[in-house]
């Protein structure tokens, strides 16, 4: 039988253990490092800003920042969207005929040269997804299992053509489309494009100037959208994540609280046979 004697320390235990986590979680998630730069393209003086009319094709434009120290690898580099509603089952069913297709390269500037940072693309989906979920149609060449469609509105390439470099990595088993199709719960997401892991930058990107560009290829403002790259590294507990540090020492303290007034109860109306 549960007694004061049993419960209290229980309560002090619990709340203790989950503030220590809570503070091991909080710090760690403070020293992630994360630099995030918005390319929608609403401000004038942006070099987006050409790129948001729909009616411009083959826009391409810049997005340039700074690094005042070493970016610690590895480096994930992610795109954003908000406002954009990927858990309507509508969506699901049409795998999405409007699919985001920006398309980035990142140069490093050095003595006046563009030097760029290679990407690595392989295995960014869900394995699931790869091997499970989506398959192509067993069709030699791909491309006639696509015959009698047409290409989405903003993608730049057929689908049986989205990676000219890795046949293998086409149609609907292709990792970036696979990405796209990892339907989000809430408007406001991102998702990963490519790794930094490689070459030269294998330990993180070093402090420097640096030219992201981008290929603009999805307005967004025609729903109130706006879209972001965000560059990311990771610790033992994975991304940057404050509510969870947050929600330990809440839970934590409040166990603590909770046995401080039992312990109170407990003084003043315990009965007699527990003295």
């Amino acid at each position: 039988m549960l007694s004061a004697g049993i419960v209290i320390p229980g309560f002090v235990l619990i709340g203790v253990a989950f503030i220590g986590i809570g503070v091991a979680l909080f710090v760690t998630s403070q020293n992630i490092q994360v630099l995030e730069r918005d390319y929608t393209g609403v401000e004038s003086n942006s070099s987006c800003f050409k790129c948001k009319d729909p009616k411009v094709k083959n826009c391409n434009c810049t997005v340039d920042f700074s690094l005042s120290k070493l970016f610690e690898g590895p480096v994930f580099f992610y795109y954003g969207l908000s406002n954009y509603f990927q858990n309507y089952r509508t969506y699901g069913n049409s795998k999405d005929a409007n699919q985001l297709t920006d398309t980035f390269t990142l140069y490093q500037l050095i003595n006046g040269k563009r030097v760029e940072v290679p990407f690595d693309g392989k295995g960014i989906s869900w394995w699931t997804d790869y091997n499970i979920k989506y398959r192509n149609p067993s069709v030699i060449p791909l491309r006639n299992a696509f015959n009698g469609t047409v290409k989405p509105l903003f993608w730049p390439r057929p689908a049986y053509e989205l990676d000219p470099t890795d046949p293998s990595n086409n149609g609907f088993i292709n990792q970036d489309f696979l990405v796209w199709m990892r339907r989000s719960a809430l408007p406001d997401f991102r998702k990963l494009y490519r790794r930094i892991t490689e070459g030269d930058y294998a330990k993180g990107l070093p402090a420097g100037n640096y030219s992201l560009e981008i290929r603009y290829n999805y307005p967004v403002l025609a729903f109130k959208g706006s879209k972001k790259v965000v560059f990311s590294n990771i610790s033992w507990m994975g991304g940057k994540n404050q509510f969870l540090g947050i929600a330990y020492l809440v839970i934590g303290s409040m166990c603590v609280v909770m046995s401080l007034v039992m312990l109170i109860v407990y003084a003043k109306f315990k009965f007699p046979d527990e003295e």
